[in-house]
């Protein structure tokens, strides 16, 4: 499995609102820091727009991921039709072997089987192009829902599996993996503690740099083989924020670092 790089592995120093840096990391920014850490893989998610770029743009970003040797993954949040016809061109062009989906998107918040009709209506453009869809768990379904998900789609389809997102839907890594691991096509690798809080009423999921929390990353990965349908695991931070947003910015680029050694030295992932 390839390391890869995320516009969620940088995401303070991308921009979160109200939080915005004095200089916005930009999709250029991201890939020439992603070729310069010798990392071959970049996930651009949704808090990057592709379809805020003009054709253009697009061609350009390709061109230059080419020449530095990066594989392009695009990722959207939203399954309108506009949103997933201009998804799967943007994948074609970028030459993204996959299309990564958060289902829910701003007052739109379609149930499990509305969702399967939506997105098996789109089964023709992701086959003709050669894209998979890759749809994660994101807090609000269940691992079960999700399934059934994929399954009623068929083998043009897969999950985008989190490490942490489930807890939102109170589900744990280990229900997940054991649920969701046969069905994955892409991983997010993002590791956690959690704690107690300091008042001692109640708990605390913070993120960590990828081999410093309580993800067992290394079972993770033998379960993911074990399937042999995915091909990167993408490095994504839930950085907590220092008092100065510069600050974080320093410690967010630490912490990726950090994440990147410790998948190349301890976990035996190629670049």
């Amino acid at each position: 499995m390839r390391v890869a790089l995320s516009s969620f592995t940088y995401t303070w120093e991308i921009g979160v609102p109200g939080y915005l840096p004095a200089r916005p990391f930009g999709v250029f920014d991201l890939l020439r820091r992603t070729s310069s850490l010798g990392v071959n893989v970049l996930q651009i998610a949704d808090n990057i727009p592709l379809d805020a770029m003009g054709a253009g743009e697009l061609a350009d970003f390709a061109a230059e991921a080419h020449e530095r040797g990066v594989d392009i993954e695009v990722g959207t949040r939203g399954i309108s039709e506009y949103r997933l016809r201009s998804y799967i061109e943007i994948a074609k062009v970028l030459g993204s072997p996959l299309l990564r989906v958060v289902v829910d998107s701003e007052g739109d918040h379609p149930t499990p089987s509305d969702a399967l009709v939506r997105l098996k209506a789109f089964e023709g453009d992701f086959r003709e192009n050669g894209v998979t869809l890759a749809v994660e768990n994101h807090d609000r379904y269940s691992v079960a829902q999700l399934a059934n998900l994929i399954h009623g789609l068929g083998d043009w389809a897969g999950i985008c599996l989190d490490t942490v997102n489930s807890f939102g839907a109170l589900e744990g890594p280990a229900v997940v993996l054991e649920t969701l691991a046969p069905l994955a096509v892409n991983l997010h690798i993002k590791d956690f503690v959690v704690r107690r809080s300091d008042h001692g009423m109640g708990f605390a999921i913070e993120g960590r740099p990828v081999g410093a929390g309580q993800l067992d990353i290394p079972a993770v990965l033998t379960l993911l083989e074990r399937y042999d349908r995915v091909d990167t695991g993408v490095i994504e931070l839930w950085t907590p924020p220092e008092a100065l947003i510069e600050d974080t910015i320093v410690k967010e680029t630490r912490w990726a670092a950090e994440s990147i050694e410790y998948l190349r030295e301890s976990a035996g992932m190629t670049n």
